[in-house]
């Protein structure tokens, strides 16, 4: 089920927390910025990932980090050129893929509760408009709680049903 909640993501009690990114991304922007400033080993490890297994737009990774963090990258970005790390926008047909590989890492690692933000809205240029109905029917028939983060209040505890 699909809860809509205001503040800051990094305070979420889910189990995991969803981010989209590109192929080798570096990170530099939005959530992705400040998770790779709290867990830079997960941008290398990510990176690593990309280079060992040709990753391809509309795929998903879970990393897990110190203290059992879990980061859920989806791949939504088009790649331009992976090399000197220019991407293309989001798109929904990658959002889509990356959500129905992101279902399938919920249910094979028995990930209990995510928390996601606005998936491609930032630097991804998707309208918000676009993207709800597409996470909305992806996530809605999950039987998690889904924490999706409409509004972000730096330092503010969203309330989130207890897990």
């Amino acid at each position: 089920m699909i809860h809509k909640v205001e503040g800051d993501i990094l305070l979420s009690s889910a189990s995991a927390i969803v981010q989209g990114v590109g192929i080798n991304d570096p990170m530099d922007k939005g959530l992705a910025l400040t998770l790779h400033n709290r867990y830079p080993e997960m941008r290398k490890d990510f990176n690593r990932w990309c280079h060992q297994y040709n990753t391809k737009p509309g795929e998903a990774w879970l990393w897990t980090g110190p203290n059992n963090i879990k980061i859920i990258n989806l791949i939504i970005q088009d790649s331009i050129d992976t090399h000197e790390y220019h991407f293309g926008k989001a798109t929904l047909n990658n959002l889509k893929h990356a959500l129905d590989a992101l279902v399938k890492i919920i249910l094979h690692k028995r990930i209990t509760s995510i928390a996601l933000p606005k998936l491609g809205t930032g630097s991804g240029d998707l309208d918000w408009d676009d993207v709800r109905p597409v996470i909305e029917n992806s996530l809605g028939t999950i039987d998690i709680p889904v924490y999706l983060y409409t509004r972000y209040y730096a330092g503010q505890k969203a309330e989130e049903l207890k897990t």
